[in-house]
């Protein structure tokens, strides 16, 4: 059997039969080390490095597979103020292909919002009319629900790879420009980068940064924040975020940070990572 970290480890025990962790939604940080929803333990998981491989993430998909094709339903509370069933398919769709692509259900959720965003860009700049009229015209707007806005988590990873060229840096320009950053991921200008380096605010910068470095055509959008990572190298050549950094999502991935050297290296294979794929242009 595979042998795991301690908190990969931790995670996985959670995980009932069906492949689920409690409730389906909430990506805030865990209330406790023995309670999860599934997109909190997906998002971890993803950060310790598991992949479809495992045995729990493809026991995962499994079950949100059943799930967006209507075979089972989340248990979660269906929140009036959305379209839920759009809603519940955005988020299954979205943690289903961060992990693969190889799901057709997944993939036809992600083709119906690329042609939301592509609309919204129709003129060459962003038109909340047109954003709202191509998805009257993709989902229908039903009275008294909200229409679920582009600048979340879920459409911005859920998009990945199927834009064009021109659409994927209008959005991308949208986003850094944003003045409420990502939701759920990280809520202020992305065009700013953080003041502080050694801080959980800066972590939550770098996860917004790192999907919009999905999208291949935007990446010398980003040449400002390759300036930053280099400007915050330490004298070894490597990045240390400090201690405070810590909050079981991001970090740690190692056991144990009780050396500094651990601590370094997490953070330096997290932001190599980004920088490679920022200088992959």
């Amino acid at each position: 059997m595979k042998e795991y970290g301690k908190w990969a480890k931790q995670i996985i025990d959670l995980q009932d039969d069906e492949g689920k962790w409690g409730i389906f939604h909430s990506m805030s940080q865990p209330t406790s080390s023995k309670q999860y929803t599934t997109e909190q333990a997906l998002r971890r998981l993803e950060y310790l490095g598991l992949t479809e491989d495992d045995e729990c993430i493809q026991n995962a998909l499994d079950y949100m597979s059943e799930c967006i094709k209507g075979i089972k339903k989340i248990p979660d509370y269906e929140e009036k103020k959305h379209d839920w069933d759009n809603f519940t398919k955005m988020m299954l769709a979205t943690w289903i292909r961060r992990f693969t692509s190889n799901n057709d259900a997944a993939t036809e959720v992600a083709n119906k919002w690329a042609k939301v965003i592509t609309g919204a860009f129709k003129s060459g700049k962003y038109s909340n009319a047109d954003y709202e009229k191509t998805y009257d015209e993709v989902f229908g707007i039903f009275s008294g629900k909200c229409v679920i806005g582009m600048e979340i988590f879920y459409p911005v990873s859920l998009v990945q790879g199927c834009l064009d060229e021109n659409t994927e840096k209008l959005f991308v320009y949208h986003l850094l420009n944003e003045s409420n950053g990502i939701y759920y991921i990280y809520d202020k200008d992305l065009s700013q980068v953080p003041a502080n380096f050694e801080s959980k605010e800066a972590s939550r910068y770098l996860a917004a940064i790192e999907m919009l470095a999905k999208f291949k055509s935007a990446r010398s959008q980003l040449d400002f924040v390759v300036d930053w990572l280099n400007e915050n190298k330490n004298e070894n050549g490597k990045w240390d975020m400090g201690k405070n950094v810590s909050d079981k999502l991001y970090f740690p991935i190692a056991d144990s940070w009780r050396s500094v050297e651990a601590r370094e290296n997490d953070c330096t294979q997290r932001i190599t990572r980004l920088m490679n794929e920022l200088l992959d242009k």
